[in-house]
């Protein structure tokens, strides 16, 4: 133990073995840096190249370079500022091309059965918006419709162009439904079907149509390019069947796999080109 001096005094300070508290009397107390108020983030003002990013026309770090170069105009004035940021109401241009700062997004789901995809059912509990909510802060629509009772793969998108082109019936997209009807297709219907088929007055002819193996003869699976309004339907009540099931599972070159039912993910780049490049 250690001892004071000759007049009594204890040690201060760590002094053989022993430490006394640091006292923080008043005007003595550490100083404390003050943290700033953080200011609410204004969503309607972003820096100038993520404006340019999210239009589309490139990553933010090629459209720094654009910047610079001059090739970048908001309200029709060259901006070469880096940092310098608009807000979403001002008219940005990429080399005389107005742009959107709205990112564009892309949700392929596996939707399951009893799920609407119509407007006016878009605040039911069982719409389809409801099982892509946490995928984007913007609202993502279906490209096409789809039966409540079907189920399958349905594409997203805020994209209005792509939505354009994919729902153009000159483009022809691919798809490949596996399809439950009301009783056997008799071969000589399934051979109708191969040859083409009129409907409400017009030939439609698909890619293939098969009998599923292993699997009665009720179940068939048809690949068909298509874009007209309830077509496989369609096609089947022209020869007296109903169709009870029926599951998309390819829809252009984006499939099914490691997508379980009601789950939903991103398209990838290359999966975005792909379909980009339907004509």
């Amino acid at each position: 133990m250690s001892r004071g001096d000759n007049n009594g005094n204890k040690p201060s300070g760590r002094q053989g073995g022993t430490f006394r508290k640091k006292s923080y009397a008043r005007g003595n107390a550490p100083i404390r840096k003050k943290t700033e108020t953080s200011r609410p983030i204004d969503p309607n003002v972003m820096r100038l190249n993520k404006y340019v990013a999210n239009s589309g026309v490139c990553s933010r770090r090629d459209a720094d370079i654009y910047i610079a170069a001059g090739n970048i105009t908001v309200n029709g004035k060259p901006v070469t500022e880096m940092g310098h940021k608009v807000k979403v109401t001002d008219e940005v241009r990429f080399d005389g091309r107005l742009l959107n700062p709205v990112k564009k997004e892309y949700v392929l789901l596996n939707k399951p059965k009893d799920f609407s995809t119509t407007v006016r059912d878009e605040k039911g509990k069982r719409h389809v918006s409801g099982l892509i909510s946490q995928a984007s802060k913007s609202k993502l629509l279906p490209v096409d419709k789809m039966d409540k009772e079907h189920t399958g793969l349905l594409l997203f998108t805020n994209d209005g162009d792509l939505t354009k082109q994919l729902k153009n019936p000159a483009n022809g997209l691919r798809k490949i439904f596996h399809i439950v009807l009301d009783r056997e297709l008799r071969s000589a219907d399934l051979k109708k079907i191969q040859e083409g088929i009129l409907v409400d007055e017009k030939i439609v002819r698909v890619q293939d149509i098969s009998y599923v193996d292993d699997a009665p003869k009720r179940e068939v699976g048809m690949e068909i390019y298509s874009s007209r309004n309830r077509i496989v339907e369609r096609i089947f009540e022209t020869l007296e069947y109903s169709v009870v099931k029926m599951d998309r599972v390819v829809y252009g070159g984006l499939t099914k796999k490691d997508l379980p039912r009601g789950h939903w993910r991103y398209l990838t780049e290359q999966e975005l080109i792909n379909i980009k490049m339907v004509k």
